[in-house]
């Protein structure tokens, strides 16, 4: 089995560091060996199914070590597992479960309705024994003893995650167990984790930066404490009673941990463990940025850039964050990135251009979309006015992010726009395409919509939508139909009626959103 796998890590970690706890969930902690055997019991079930190579199983559930373990469990197969975001509607779960074709499906008691709602035929696997599942892991870890064997590549595809693309539909990329391993390692060598380490596991593991949490912990056989933050004083009471010494988080979370009454927040003094804070997923204000600095003054804060197509691109070390606090920084460890024009010419200093991808953490694809493939995975010969490929090599991938961007005389990077109009808001990248299309398939009294972003310090971006009608409705009666179909993150924060919407054209009657979004600013 190669090293390149995540399975190795699971392995490994057992191998060397048996009794040191590696995951704990509340009152309840595994060791390293101890999570191996529950991993290994689950794996060896699934591998019962006989399922074809890289069939897809999906996990969907809230956040615990059974998660945890079913995620392990899948990587230990040569299955590929499939995230699917707990807040997401029937509707959009169904479209996941169709679009790749899901054999079976891992899930909780809170979920298990909305998988009975779409009418899945595959297999239902739960954490709980009840009657609505075929099998449970409290059955699996009584009647299975964890015999397995795995004959997994770096090479072989691990798992598919999804997110919205300007298209409408959740979008699925595909990922390599190599990818995997290189985002565990690159992120634990540059932040320097230690197997002492504490880490906060606050993040959702169905997303990349969530999940990496859990394979950088094993990678250094560090401990990952999982929380969910519901309120700022038990998040801090966690950050204080588990010894948290690393803390990955969304500018979302800085918002909401600091949306408490300034004299309820602990001092400091009470923070000493935590030595590391890392931030994506979205741009740190000056407000987060100042809240960070006055409450952990002992934390390095590490701001980190990522693309749908490459799990991490760029990082700012924290010794520039007073002094360049709007740069995404300088390429991650084993990356290089190129900032080209649209003659494929290397960009001067402060010449806005594409970023370019090359190297490390890049994934496969995308999943059964050869023409969004195309559009973001390239050949190396766009870079042929840029470098000079070794050995006439020129099969080499890259990623033609769709992030323009610019680097200062000292070669930081600024993020300036993206291609396309994706909204980015609470650490979720959100479709107006999905708006619009449900307004329009479902409030039949909305003659045209459009939807765009404006930027909020708190949540980066808020969501706008205009609206005509033949009279104003309700915002209320808006937003209760848009609940039934969107999860709370899509939902507009500010709704306005305009009797005649500005068009692009009298022939396509397509609203001309940058005429809208310019009178509503």
């Amino acid at each position: 089995m190669s090293v390149n796998t995540i399975r190795n890590l699971v392995e490994r970690a057992a191998q060397v560091e048996p009794d040191k706890i590696g995951l704990v969930d509340g009152v309840t902690s595994y060791t390293y060996l101890q999570l191996k055997e529950k991993v290994d019991k689950v794996a060896q079930y699934l591998t019962t199914l006989d399922f074809a190579k890289g069939s897809r199983i999906g996990i969907y559930s809230t956040k615990g070590s059974d998660q945890v373990i079913a995620i392990l469990a899948v990587l230990s197969t040569e299955y590929l597992f499939v995230p699917i975001t707990k807040l997401l509607k029937p509707e959009q779960v169904k479209h996941i479960v169709d679009d790749c074709q899901m054999s079976a499906i891992i899930t909780d008691m809170s979920k298990i309705d909305t998988v009975k709602s779409i009418d899945f035929q595959g297999k239902i696997i739960s954490y709980k024994a009840n009657e609505q599942s075929d099998v449970s892991f409290e059955e699996i870890y009584k009647f299975y003893e964890g015999d397995i064997s795995c004959r997994l590549h770096g090479h072989n595809n691990a798992c598919i995650t999804y997110s919205f693309g300007s298209s409408g539909n959740p979008r699925g990329i595909v990922i390599d167990n190599r990818a995997l391993i290189d985002g565990a390692r690159v992120v634990a060598n540059y932040l320097n984790l230690r197997k002492n380490d504490v880490l906060s596991g606050i993040l959702s593991f169905n997303l990349d930066y969530g999940i990496n949490q859990i394979l950088a912990t094993l990678y250094r056989r560090a401990t990952l404490v999982i929380h969910k933050f519901l309120l700022p004083s038990d998040f801090f009471t966690h950050l204080i009673n588990d010894k948290i010494t690393v803390l990955a988080l969304m500018p979302i979370h800085i918002t909401q941990m600091f949306d408490e009454d300034i004299h309820r927040i602990p001092q400091p003094a009470h923070f000493k463990n935590l030595h590391t804070i890392t931030a994506s997923g979205g741009n740190l204000t000056p407000v987060m940025l100042s809240n960070i600095k006055t409450h952990f003054p002992s934390s390095k804060l590490y701001a980190m850039h990522g693309l749908t197509e490459a799990f991490r691109s760029s990082y700012l070390d924290p010794s520039q964050l007073a002094t360049r606090p709007n740069s995404i920084g300088k390429a991650i460890p084993d990356v290089e990135l190129y900032i080209i024009n649209e003659a494929g010419e290397a960009c001067r200093a402060n010449e806005t251009g594409e970023l370019i991808h090359r190297g490390a953490c890049i994934y496969k694809g995308y999943w059964n979309d050869p023409q969004e493939t195309a559009k973001r995975f390239k050949s190396i010969k766009i870079l042929d006015k840029v470098i000079e490929p070794q050995g006439q090599l020129t099969d080499e991938i890259v990623i033609a992010s769709g992030d323009f961007v610019y680097a200062d005389e000292e070669g930081y990077i600024y993020f300036v726009s993206r291609k396309d109009d994706m909204i980015k808001t609470r650490g979720y990248r959100v479709s107006p395409y999905e708006i619009e299309k449900v307004v329009q398939d479902n409030i039949t009294a909305i003659s045209a919509c459009a939807v765009f972003s404006v930027p909020n310090e708190e949540i980066e971006e808020e969501i706008v939508l205009i609206y005509s009608a033949k009279n104003e409705l309700a915002k209320n009666e808006i937003l209760f139909e848009m609940k039934k179909h969107l999860p709370n993150y899509m939902l507009p924060e500010q709704i306005e009626f305009k009797q005649i919407m500005p068009l692009k054209s009298l022939h396509e009657k397509e609203v001309d959103k940058e005429v809208l979004k310019r009178d509503y600013i």
